[in-house]
């Protein structure tokens, strides 16, 4: 049984538009400490276990797979600029959940079909079929509550002329697209670095594990 956070005892330490620690005494005298995005009221810390388990994530991770005429299926990453890490990481499409999402039907698919046209010029059609693969998944839970989700993307296109990546907002920042098959994707695995020696974040090797998995299939 994990230890009861109350309200009263979590005590804001810095907030930012963007980013806000708190301090979580566990115990008498025992701190914790909570890196988040979410607001006091909202963080996981001291949500009951009925609302733990209905909480939304604060963003969702795609795993787009192209089905293009005449190839194999490939995975779809980009080459995005991650501030902390000062370089451009193979990343998957990704990004919050906007308020909007929120308030729709299914927020996730909202966000994973708004996120993906932005980040890749790609509007979904008729075709193509979207579902959740994992509705939250913790970052790091040993310092933030910070959660994503896992949706799938599977995309048909005639060809690749409709990739850009104008759709992109405040900080975000690409530097093109990598469109991996099986065994390309499974050479990175295997290396735990991409193409250019750099290594990646947990959610691109997530999105390569799925790929060539078979599971989406």
């Amino acid at each position: 049984m994990k230890p009861l956070i109350k309200k009263e005892n979590v005590k804001p330490l810095f907030e930012s538009k963007f980013i806000k620690v708190f301090d979580l005494q566990y115990e008498e005298g025992k701190h914790y400490f909570d890196a988040t995005r979410r607001p006091l009221e909202n963080i996981a810390a001291i949500k009951s276990d009925a609302d733990f388990r209905q909480m939304l994530p604060d963003a969702v991770t795609c795993v787009v797979i192209l089905n293009i005429k005449n190839e194999e299926p490939k995975l779809l990453l980009t080459k995005e600029y991650r501030y902390p890490a000062g370089q451009f990481l193979l990343s998957p499409p990704a990004g919050l959940l906007d308020a909007e999402d929120v308030a729709s039907e299914n927020p996730l698919l909202s966000a994973a079909k708004r996120e993906i046209t932005e980040e890749t010029g790609i509007i979904p059609g008729e075709r193509d079929s979207f579902f959740v693969i994992n509705p939250l998944l913790f970052s790091s839970p040993g310092m933030t509550d910070e959660s994503n989700a896992l949706v799938c993307g599977i995309i048909y296109l005639e060809d690749t002329s409709c990739l850009n990546q104008d759709g992109a907002v405040g900080s975000e920042c690409f530097d093109g697209f990598t469109l991996l098959s099986v065994s390309e994707a499974k050479e990175i695995l295997k290396a735990g670095r991409d193409s250019d020696g750099l290594f990646y974040s947990v959610y691109t090797w997530a999105g390569l594990m799925y790929f060539v998995s078979d599971l989406w299939r």
